[in-house]
């Protein structure tokens, strides 16, 4: 062992010169403060004791800290002191190293040299320094001013120099410290930092620090009592009756695994690195011991044990925190009302009459959320309450889960017009849910690796379920006017809450999860008390959740066929509504880059649709046409263009193009176009699209064989992602295609780039016919290096053989589509259409091609492997 952790090293010069001697020193104390501290992360490698380690770290820069000050020859009047994490001597391998010199009164020109140059040694010494330099007064009222200063300061410990000077601190410290006015400053930093990662501990890539249920709500809890002088540990917190001993055990383990989990991850990254991020997540469950199953990886399973600890955290911390307000905070008032024969309100607060209320009736577990639900101006459950549910787990089993007034009270909590979303997320955090719903407690904390998720299955599902409720609050009837009308005219809305809390509960088990889920689903209905009509769309939208996004963003549904098997499948407008409200739902309960305005589109389109065949409509082509054609030409006549100037243009499109735009988009066209039918130059046209969130960009010209993928690079090089591509032909040769791009850097700001895109594309489409330029792989997302999907190619063709139908399921990364429509271009394949559709960090793209070289074998076997090897990473 190094001489820095058994004794304070040896600091006396040479007969050198002070330079050198300076160097000298500097080198052999940084020496021995690397040994030891190698030494020290040796030996917590081989007995995984954080607690040890972290408090030997702190020793260990005591010790470095103490020959810098030496070195540098400091006054006898100055205080060095440790403050934060340092103060109450912890240290995370790559902690920053917190200090504070105290000044008896501001520092003339040589000292602060000589301050500087501590500071500069320390650095030199390998300690990472975080330091300030002030008088006491200076500290007090940096103090009074933040927060986060009055925090470090709450936890100062003298190092070296004057004890007179740190006790005047202390003493004037503690003079000016409201306990209260901490508390509730404190309360509010917390919410804003939960707020910052979306008040889940559940995203994918968690901060172990900073996120709800992490290692800085632990410190939170420890600070406000430090502060009040109601105890600096859990084991004084339980003997102040704060918490029980049970719970003083479960913070301390849970404690214990965070710190652990922290320490092992800035081992593996080699720094300081709080945030669990996909490509360490391996790794530090490997240093854990745990191994990958064929079912589970073995960051998953390490993921899970992290959510629990998350959780237990979260209960435990709102247990205290209430408790302390409390004492801070005592109420004369006592009891406010009784709300029933078992539960009052107090403060606010939903508390029980007695402690044993759960263990003499258990039923009252869930009477407690369904009157937190019912009873207006309640904040949530006392400490008293959340301590009893803590404490009733184990009452919670398959007699109390079969109880018909248990089972009456759930189904009651689901029909409440109030407050559902906001009970199903505290059922969940009191783990109450997860044990009456025992296939729900199977998925919390159930990672999801498919590249769009970012949420643990049980928080998505109840963000699905949240998305659903908020389409019937009519505060938020603006965000999605359609879904707000459809659920307002659709009765029973639980049925759809039971829908959504089952449409994934299948997930991590092997096999189709929708499947599973009808099983799940069935017995849940049928122990529920279920019409026999509920229990039937309960089942078949859990079996079909996955089906309207398919269709709509997959299938050509201008094709009325399409239209009219889809309309079988679904038979009713009740359930229509249903599966549309549930797919709208869950597409943005999936992550914020998933959900745009072009999908929101294509699902009301096909809803639109489908409806009508539902009503009696019988699909027909020329029908459709007709009507679309009339309403482009009223449109037409509000733009003032004169009566059959549009026919012309009109005669050389055919059917397809009609029913593949809508009449707006018919106008514009036409608008722009009727004069230059035969015209010998690029047309190039943009505009932000009337549907938002995107550029609408319509391409005209003569057409040729790689057309579209000289379009694609353009867009490619631009920086702009094609969301959906309409691909035509004319009668006459003429390509007009039609293309929706989005730009994630411009967000709204689409009318400032479409004069500068229609200048730079017609000029490429201009300039003479150059070969194609090889397509760069674009770097992939950290998210796709760490879980790559392995590229997938089908082509068939389509039941007609008209068409072939060609799917691509890939990671995203820039070029994808030009590499693709590049491929196609070299084979002289013609396209028809695309279907561009982007899940996050994956793409699973459709294109329809024309299918008359497509019939050769050979060639369709050459155009997959070549598109495989293209698509590989």
């Amino acid at each position: 062992m190094s001489s820095l952790v058994s004794k304070p090293p040896v600091c006396a010069p040479s007969a050198a010169s002070a330079n050198t001697i300076a160097a000298n020193a500097t080198a052999i104390i940084r020496s021995e403060f690397r040994s030891a501290k190698a030494d020290l992360l040796a030996r917590f490698q081989r007995t995984g004791k954080v607690d040890g380690l972290t408090r030997a770290l702190a020793r260990l820069a005591d010790r470095t800290l103490a020959c810098a000050w030496r070195e540098c020859n400091l006054p006898a009047t100055l205080t060095l002191v440790a403050v934060g994490g340092f103060g109450r001597a912890e240290l995370a391998p790559s902690s920053d190293v917190d200090i504070l010199i105290l000044l008896p009164s501001d520092p003339d020109p040589d000292l602060e040299l000589r301050l500087e140059r501590f500071i500069g040694m320390a650095w030199d010494l390998g300690l990472e320094i975080g330091s300030s330099v002030r008088t006491v007064e200076q500290c007090i009222d940096e103090a009074r001013q933040d927060v986060t200063v009055q925090t470090s300061l709450l936890e100062a410990r003298q190092l070296f120099g004057s004890s007179a000077l740190f006790e005047q601190f202390s003493r004037r410290f503690n003079e000016t410290l409201d306990p209260r006015v901490f508390f509730q400053a404190k309360l509010l930093e917390m919410r804003q930092r939960h707020a910052k990662y979306q008040d889940s501990p559940y995203s994918l890539e968690p901060n172990c620090k900073e996120s709800p249920g992490g290692l800085r709500d632990l410190q939170l809890i420890l600070w406000i009592t430090r502060a009040a002088n109601l105890g600096n540990s859990w084991k004084e917190l339980d003997t102040r009756g704060l918490i029980t001993s049970h719970e003083a055990n479960e913070l301390r383990r849970n404690e214990n695994f965070l710190k652990t989990l922290r320490t092992r991850m800035h081992l593996i990254a080699g720094r300081r690195q709080d945030i669990l991020v996909f490509d360490l997540q391996n790794a530090l469950a490997e240093s854990f011991g745990y191994a990958s199953t064929p079912t589970k990886r073995a960051s998953e399973q390490l993921m899970r044990r992290y959510y629990w600890a998350a959780k237990a955290v979260t209960q435990l911390s709102t247990i205290l925190l209430q408790n302390i307000e409390a004492q801070l905070f005592p109420k004369t008032s006592g009891v406010t009302r009784v709300l029933s024969d078992h539960f009052v309100e107090k403060q606010g607060m939903i508390e029980i009459i007695s402690d044993d209320l759960f263990e003499r009736e258990p039923t009252a577990i869930l009477e407690a959320f369904l009157l937190f639900e019912k009873t207006p101006g309640v904040k949530g459950l006392s400490a008293r309450t959340l301590r009893a549910l803590y404490n009733a787990r184990k009452l919670m089993n398959q007699k109390w889960r079969r109880d018909p007034i248990n089972r009456q009270l759930f189904i009651e909590i689901l029909k409440q017009p109030q407050g559902v979303t906001h009970v199903m997320r505290l059922l969940n955090q009191t783990s109450v849910l997860g044990r009456y719903l025992l296939n729900f407690r199977r998925i919390v904390g159930q990672m999801q690796h498919d590249l769009y998720h970012v949420y643990t299955v049980d928080q998505h599902i109840l963000m699905v379920l949240r998305n659903i409720r908020r389409f019937a609050v009519a505060e938020h009837a603006h965000e999605y006017p359609f879904c707000s009308q459809l659920i307002s005219n659709f009765e029973r809305p639980w049925v759809l809450y039971t829908a959504a809390l089952f449409h994934d509960i299948a997930k991590g088990r092997g096999g189709d999860h929708s499947t599973l889920g009808m099983a799940d689903a069935r017995t849940f209905c049928n122990e529920h008390g279920f019409t026999e009509e509920d229990s039937d769309l309960v089942v078949w939208l859990v079996q079909h959740h996955l089906t309207m996004s398919q269709v709509a963003q997959k299938q050509d549904t201008s094709d009325p066929e399409i239209i009219t098997e889809f309309a079988k499948l679904v038979g009713s407008e009740r359930r229509l509504s249903a599966l549309y409200l549930l797919t709208v739902a869950d597409i943005r309960g999936t992550s914020p880059k998933v959900w745009n305005a072009w999908k929101g589109k294509l699902l009301e389109d096909l809803y639109r649709s489908t409806i009508n065949v539902l009503e009696g409509a019988r699909p027909d082509a020329h029908s459709e046409m007709r009507a679309r054609k009339e309403e482009a030409l009223t449109l037409l006549r509000l733009q003032t263009i004169p009566p059959g100037t549009q026919q012309a243009l009109w005669d050389q499109l055919d059917v397809a193009y009609f029913l593949r735009h809508d009449a707006q988009d018919i106008a514009w066209q036409t608008r722009l176009l009727y004069k230059h039918v035969e015209t010998p130059t690029p047309i190039v046209c943009a505009r932000p699209s009337p549907i938002g969130e995107s550029l609408q960009v319509l391409v005209y010209c003569k057409d040729q064989p790689d057309l579209f993928a000289e379009i694609c690079e353009y867009f490619d090089r631009s920086g702009l992602s094609v969301l959906d591509a309409r691909v035509h032909t004319t009668r006459h040769g003429y390509a007009l295609d039609n293309f929706l791009v989005a730009d994630s850097r411009m967000d709204s700001h689409y009318r400032d780039i479409a004069n500068l895109v229609e200048k730079q594309l017609t000029g490429r489409l201009m300039a003479p016919t150059v070969p194609l330029p090889e397509p760069s792989k674009g770097r992939l997302s950290r998210l796709s290096r760490t879980f790559p999907i392995s590229p997938s190619v089908d082509l068939r063709a389509d039941e007609r053989g008209q068409y072939y139908i060609l799917s691509v399921s890939a990671n995203d990364r820039p070029g994808l589509l030009y590499t693709i429509s590049r491929l196609l271009a070299e084979h002289r394949v013609g396209l028809h259409a695309a279907r561009i559709n982007t899940l996050g960090e994956r793409v699973e793209d459709v294109f329809l091609l024309d299918g008359a070289r497509l019939s050769d074998s050979r060639l369709q076997l050459q155009l997959e492997t070549e598109l495989l090897r293209a698509l590989a990473v």
